[in-house]
């Protein structure tokens, strides 16, 4: 049996574990997925034991992703632009790899399992940390005619512009920035839905048809959701079938199998 594990502070609520082990239960897979809350402090000396004691991947959330950016010792052009990595495994040579299979997840959960259509959409980005930039490495790569990220701390999202200026034309500002759009997705990238805040940022920017989506989940709608519930948002979503669908990615790169995510989303909304 190899063991497996996702780390974070917090990481009590996280689902990863029961995801991993249906994944196992459908594939045949012999693994073992733990959770552990590790701070900050400690995240580099865990990473180290982990796998010197046989481990044999982890995947890492907030707010470790840019931590594990930088122990990967090795990672793809698109994991360099996002500079957060939530894969961890060590190959065949012990050289520890670094991915972000959260872009991947993003956009398959938005058109695979909810069949929105990105192409020529305008899409805000609310964030700018590691869950943000991993997610913002795929959607470039779409055909989205208009990505604006805001943030509340201004230099962050000028960092963020800066290191995608190759790839995207992103347009960024704060949370007092006033914006001359509508966007047809709204992206909650932050992390506040798990201090119960919604991001301050003015409905007038949603369209009509908009698709509100937190990358965050809970066992009831985050605070974010019930936002944009309240502003009439077409469509609220939360982060459940992303958390399924990069967990599928970082399981076919552990173990070269991919499993059906479909029944796992399922499973885990009943």
């Amino acid at each position: 049996m190899t063991h497996y594990a996702v780390v974070g502070d917090p990481v009590a609520h996280s689902k990863s574990p029961e995801i991993h082990r249906l994944f196992a239960e459908q594939t045949g897979e012999d693994v073992q997925y733990d959770k552990h809350r590790v701070s900050a402090v400690e995240f580099n000396d865990f990473v180290t034991d982990f796998f010197a004691r046989g481990g044999g991947g982890l995947n890492v959330t907030l707010p470790h992703k840019e931590a594990a950016f930088s122990l990967a010792q090795e990672k793809p052009q698109r994991v360099e632009l996002a500079r957060a990595v939530n894969t961890l495994w060590l190959d065949q040579h012990g050289v520890l790899q670094g991915e972000n299979t959260d872009g991947t997840g993003i956009v398959n959960d938005l058109v695979k399992n909810h069949r929105l259509v990105l192409d020529g959409k305008s899409i805000l980005m609310l964030g700018a940390g590691g869950a943000a930039r991993g997610a913002l490495a795929a959607l470039v790569s779409t055909s989205a005619a208009h990505i604006t990220v805001l943030n509340r701390t201004l230099s962050k999202a000028e960092n963020l512009k800066a290191d995608f200026a190759g790839a995207f034309d992103l347009h960024i500002g704060d949370y007092e920035t006033g914006l001359d759009r509508q966007f047809d997705i709204v992206i909650n990238g932050t992390a506040m839905s798990l201090a119960g805040e919604v991001p301050a940022v003015d409905p007038q920017v949603l369209a009509p048809a908009c698709c509100c989506y937190d990358m965050m989940y809970a066992d009831e709608a985050t605070v974010f959701m019930q936002w944009a519930a309240q502003q009439g948002a077409a469509l609220v979503l939360d982060g459940l079938g992303m958390l399924v669908e990069q967990a599928a990615e970082s399981f076919f790169l552990w173990r070269g199998v991919r499993p059906e995510t479909a029944p796992v989303i399922s499973q885990l909304r009943r």
